[in-house]
């Protein structure tokens, strides 16, 4: 589907939409900082548009200021998580959408629980695939990742935005509070009843130990088959599991 714009003040986020009249799913994709709708389709283990668009409305948008995306707004130093989840529920309020599902790959981890804690009576499920987590034995992994791979591309096409800004957004996002999942604390995770869905990974940026501890910690959660991306046969035994489970909680029509 061809993208479209939602503007609020500075902020202008471009979003896809397919599917439409299917229940809505908000679909985050993976790629740290510079998560883009192109990235989903080209580079992730499935591309969940083609996979979801015949049963759900499925919405996705570029992130802000991502490399390679076409969404753009402040750099909001001082609450760097709590202004892309804006974006989310901007383009959500935009479309005059109240309650959906969301699947989220990689930094959609910390993006979906944090959509959670604040909208939790409009996110009816959630899917974190390969989620990003805290590492105590490389505390500085995602700070280095995005002081390196975002954010000096982000200022030679910004006059606005200095490396001293950058580096300021990502000790916040990544230092300040480094622990877990980043975005909420265990006691909320043990709290929520939302249903979840983990597709767990192990590398550097998605930590085994972490998905499976929200795993073990989240009431209403469900874990897939693990490993699930190897060997390739394995994705869409992934796929039917995450289709088994959003029509499990999707709102019956009337």
């Amino acid at each position: 589907a061809d993208g479209t714009f939602y503007g609020k003040g500075g902020v202008r986020i471009r979003y896809v939409g397919t599917g439409g009249s299917g229940f809505p799913l908000l679909v985050i994709p993976g790629g740290g900082l510079n998560s883009t709708i192109q990235g989903l389709i080209s580079s992730h283990p499935f591309n969940p548009i083609e996979e979801f668009k015949r049963e759900y409305r499925v919405i996705t948008a570029d992130l802000r200021n991502a490399n390679g995306g076409e969404s753009t707004g402040p750099l909001e130093v001082d609450r760097p998580w709590d202004a892309y989840t804006d974006d989310h529920i901007g383009v959500m309020d935009h479309l005059g959408i109240d309650k959906f599902m969301v699947l989220g790959f990689c930094i959609g981890g910390p993006f979906i629980w944090n959509l959670i804690e604040r909208a939790p009576n409009r996110v009816v499920a959630a899917v974190t695939a390969q989620p990003s987590g805290f590492r105590p034995d490389q505390p500085e992994l995602f700070y280095n990742n995005n002081i390196t791979n975002w954010g000096p591309a982000l200022v030679n096409r910004r006059p606005d935005v200095s490396l001293e800004q950058v580096e300021r957004f990502l000790t916040r996002m990544y230092k300040t509070d480094a622990d877990f999942v980043f975005t909420v604390t265990r006691d909320f995770v043990k709290s929520c009843q939302t249903p979840v869905l983990v597709l767990p990974d192990d590398v550097p940026a998605h930590p085994l130990a972490v998905a499976m501890e929200v795993v073990m910690l989240a009431p209403k959660s469900e874990v897939s088959i693990y490993p699930w991306k190897e060997p390739p046969e394995r994705i869409p035994i992934a796929v039917r599991q995450i289709r088994s489970f959003l029509r499990a909680h999707r709102p019956a029509t009337t």
